[in-house]
């Protein structure tokens, strides 16, 4: 009997992926060309930016969209459009960086729990059922008074909010996947189970990982969001999107709608972006959800 078991093949993402995506789903390609927009203007911030984040010139305070200032400016004269770029930035990092994080604890969770199963299971399912019967807002609220508003405390404390929820559909999905032969054959010639995790389960389970991610990513930039509208976010004078909300937004909404309306739009077309974005990877990854042709 040979000493390793051939795996089941798992492609990387190729030219007839994209083309499925694009001719299957082009709202879903659409909403991924929007959120690498958003990403591309967070990344390039400093060289988009027609002017500083924090620039102030009072002699332009609460003007109208125009040529000059896109976005118009709010009541210290500063630019909404350079803020609502590095708002982009700020999202951006604290996005991706805590859907990363919270990807990783949720596979680590997962992974042991879906795979060991027994009492280990049941043990760490009790710690995520009493979990999730708190808000995940009243949990956000009461850590960021303890630690205190920031950009690392928030990717760090996001990470643990939504890596915890997260981990039952990695579980549901190792559950699922352990029952192959694949895994069978694995453990009967005396595979360790760190090998079988990182072999045999894990290449298997990326679709809903992938799919996993890119929620979490717009879940992440809409609570951190949140955040910043209860002053418990990244503190000014930063301009993430949720502080502009909250700030001159609010404020001024009557003397300059547009205050509101910038950045607003912003996180609302970032948040659906990713949203649609994972639907449409769902469906093309995920052979339940393909249907019979």
């Amino acid at each position: 009997m040979p000493d390793t078991v051939e795996l089941p093949s798992v492609r990387s993402p190729n030219p007839q992926f994209f083309s499925r995506l694009i001719h299957e789903k082009p709202v879903g390609a659409a909403a991924a060309l929007v959120f690498l927009l958003f990403v591309f203007c967070g990344v390039f911030a400093n060289l988009l930016a027609p002017y500083g984040f924090n620039e102030i010139n009072m002699l332009e305070r609460l003007k109208a969209p125009s040529w000059k200032h896109l976005f118009g400016t709010d009541n210290l004269g500063r630019d909404m459009f350079s803020r609502c770029l590095y708002g982009a930035q700020l999202s951006v990092i604290i996005g991706l960086s805590a859907a990363a994080l919270a990807t990783t604890i949720s596979v680590l969770i997962g992974l042991l729990s879906g795979y060991l199963g027994g009492k280990i299971d049941m043990v760490v399912q009790r710690i995520v059922d009493a979990y999730m019967s708190f808000p995940e807002l009243v949990i956000l609220i009461a850590v960021v008074s303890v630690v205190g508003p920031g950009m690392l405390q928030i990717i760090g404390i996001l990470s643990l909010v939504l890596g915890i929820g997260g981990s039952r559909i990695i579980r549901s999905a190792v559950i699922t996947a352990r029952e192959n032969m694949y895994v069978h054959a694995a453990q009967s010639i005396g595979a360790s189970t760190p090998r079988v995790l990182w072999r045999h389960l894990l290449p298997n389970i990326m679709p809903p990982i992938i799919v996993l991610f890119t929620t979490r990513v717009g879940a992440a930039i809409l609570i951190e969001s949140g955040l910043s509208f209860l002053g418990l976010g990244v503190p000014p004078p930063a301009p993430t999107w949720g502080g502009l909300l909250s700030g001159s937004g609010r404020t001024y909404m009557f003397q300059g709608p547009w205050l509101a309306l910038a950045p607003g739009l912003c996180l609302t077309a970032v948040v659906y972006a990713t949203n649609v974005f994972g639907d449409a990877l769902r469906d093309l990854l995920d052979p339940r959800m393909r249907g019979s042709k």
